[in-house]
């Protein structure tokens, strides 16, 4: 008896720990990895960090880095189906990557052969009912439908549809960051709210400033 509720117990443990051995690793994509720093990525991607976009300084610094794969990819360039990757840094620790798929790559391709795909890589997918926000990028509406959702506790990978470009995207992120930098983005706004009536007053001291010297400047010169 007590052979066999070992056996048991054993059995229990080893499907108990069966997710967590073979449990797919989302804390990346492909060779970038959360929480890297903007100088690491940029040389995997031979770009310069001075050709990143300022989202925000204040009160967390946000940052942009656009990537087009397909330039950088040679003789590969027919088999590389992404067409842009936005990565997205917080206090200069990357949370978010945006991938674009290139439409033509994906052309016919139907939701269930994407799914497919990307869960070959991460595992089963869910199907939530939920729509993903794009808070910092221009290409997108503010939020698009999620298709199918692969997470863990601490990360979060969606795929959708573009309703404007056509394509399939991807986008990740680390789940905690993502709320620190939600809270960021409000608080950015709450202090743009509140300079906003000081600079006014200093924009409006600026101008007649300028104009009193051009008055000076052309008063004694003009003829009528």
């Amino acid at each position: 008896m007590k052979i066999m509720r070992s056996v048991v117990v054993s059995l229990a443990m080893t499907l108990l720990s069966a997710p967590v051995i073979h449990g797919q690793d989302l804390s990346k994509y492909r060779n970038f990895s959360f929480g890297m720093s903007l100088v690491e990525l940029s040389k995997q991607v031979d770009s310069q960090p001075l050709q990143t976009k300022l989202i925000q300084k204040r009160p967390a610094v946000i940052q942009e880095l656009t990537w087009w794969p397909r330039e950088y990819s040679g003789s590969s360039l027919q088999a590389e189906p992404i067409w842009q990757v936005l990565f997205t840094f917080y206090n200069g620790e990357l949370y978010r990557i945006l991938v674009t798929y290139d439409r033509h790559a994906t052309e016919g391709l139907g939701i269930e052969d994407m799914v497919e795909a990307i869960s070959a890589k991460y595992g089963p997918a869910t199907r939530p009912d939920v729509e993903i926000s794009f808070p910092t990028n221009e290409l997108y509406r503010s939020t698009e439908k999620v298709i199918a959702r692969w997470e863990d506790s601490q990360y979060s990978f969606n795929l959708f549809r573009s309703s404007f470009l056509n394509t399939f995207g991807l986008v990740m992120f680390s789940k905690g960051l993502d709320v620190q930098v939600r809270a960021a983005i409000a608080g950015s706004i709450k202090l743009q709210e509140q300079e906003y009536p000081q600079r006014e007053i200093e924009r409006q001291k600026k101008v007649a400033d300028n104009l009193e010297a051009a008055r000076q400047k052309n008063r004694p010169t003009f003829r009528p």
